[in-house]
């Protein structure tokens, strides 16, 4: 007979999603859904108005939820949201950012990259030079934190240029949304895109989308796929209160549901958010002290994620460094800056203070290339 113990995980993901969970969101999968009774449809009535009051405090905003991971989320809105004489201006600063330019390619959506490269904030400049200069842009899309770096771009400044000049502006919160306190209608954002499995601590299996209603309702007729088509996803829920039209990640949303009490248990974004700035504290100041390099300046750094540089030691390869964290309970990310040698941490998920204490203590007993050699490198 099969037990419905959950066993201890061997290591806590230092990732910025999937991440650590805790036992009581893994717990909630273990019972089984029909995604068309009325039970399951009401938790995912009750996900949707707890992400608009996540969001916003502003009225005639609601949530649509969507299969598959993050990115099907973002490809969603892009491809029903311009209309066919559309043109979307993409801020990229990062591999997220260019991977919303390739969506937008693929669909054939006129599309212009202004790539201020990945270890710059956008340029703000030439933004507004862009916007004023090109007529034809009607959308503005940027990465909250491009979690290439771990950089926190600046939404709200964004934000005021894109609405002065009139356009849709897209916000990729992907990383960000439920970790880092802001109100979408303050920072000028028409759609905000996120995901369960990254700061509200869920499991993978499905995005979201928090709009105005009469943005969504805008959208009729736009979409250029059929399973990511964002007015008829959220049509359906509407009229059908709650139901998918696809077969939805039910273990996923149950799992998500008890994510959000744990969020307000908690107390709320703005309390989650000073823990994960507690956890990147602790993380970079260990890392100093045992000589390591933060790649970005403390200013655009976010709590999320944070990207060090390799050590130069002949010795050193990220594999054996990974392999020697995980015997010792802690996965870490590799890098993915273009040019430079990085390796990142994550600071979200169900990790404490004291976990990233224990982390910096297990990094600085895992620098084989170091040992009898002292601090320097």
């Amino acid at each position: 007979m099969m037990t419905s113990s959950i066993p201890e995980n061997p290591y806590l993901l230092l990732t910025p999603g999937p991440l650590s969970t805790t036992k009581t969101v893994k717990q909630a999968m273990l019972r089984d859904w029909c995604t068309w009774d009325d039970d399951y449809n009401m938790i995912v009535q009750d996900i949707r108005a707890q992400l608009v009051s996540l969001a916003t405090k502003t009225e005639g905003y609601t949530a649509v939820l969507m299969q598959g991971s993050g990115t099907f989320s973002v490809e969603s809105v892009i491809t029903s949201v311009l209309p066919d004489h559309g043109k979307l201006l993409v801020l990229a600063n990062g591999a997220y950012g260019q991977r919303i330019g390739k969506i937008a390619e693929k669909a054939k959506i006129s599309t212009i990259v202004l790539d201020s490269g990945e270890l710059n904030p956008p340029d703000l400049n030439l933004l507004t030079k862009t916007m004023a200069t090109d007529p034809q842009i009607t959308h503005v899309a940027v990465v909250h934190c491009e979690t290439t770096t771990g950089m926190l771009n600046p939404i709200a400044e964004i934000g005021r240029l894109v609405k002065d000049a009139g356009k849709t502006y897209i916000v990729d919160a992907m990383s960000s949304f439920g970790g880092v306190p802001f109100d979408m209608v303050d920072v000028g954002a028409d759609f905000l895109i996120s995901s369960a499995n990254k700061c509200i601590q869920g499991v993978p299996g499905f995005g979201f989308i928090i709009a105005g209603t009469a943005a969504i309702e805008s959208c009729a007729g736009r979409g250029r796929t059929l399973s990511l088509d964002l007015f008829d996803q959220w049509n359906t829920m509407e009229k059908q209160q709650g139901k998918w039209r696809f077969t939805s990640p039910t273990h996923t949303v149950r799992a998500f549901k008890q994510a959000l009490t744990e969020l307000e248990r908690e107390g709320g974004i703005e309390v989650r958010h000073q823990r994960y700035l507690e956890n990147h504290r602790i993380l970079v100041q260990g890392m100093k002290h045992s000589g390591f390099r933060c790649l970005l300046d403390d200013k655009d750094q976010s709590p999320i994620i944070t990207a060090f540089h390799s050590p130069t030691h002949p010795d050193y390869s990220f594999p054996r460094f990974y392999n020697e964290l995980k015997s010792k309970g802690f996965v870490i990310y590799p890098g993915k800056v273009t040019h430079q040698d990085t390796f990142r941490i994550g600071n979200i998920g169900d990790v404490t203070p004291l976990d990233m204490e224990r982390l910096v203590e297990a990094i600085a007993d895992s620098m084989y290339w170091d040992r009898g050699q002292g601090e320097s490198r």
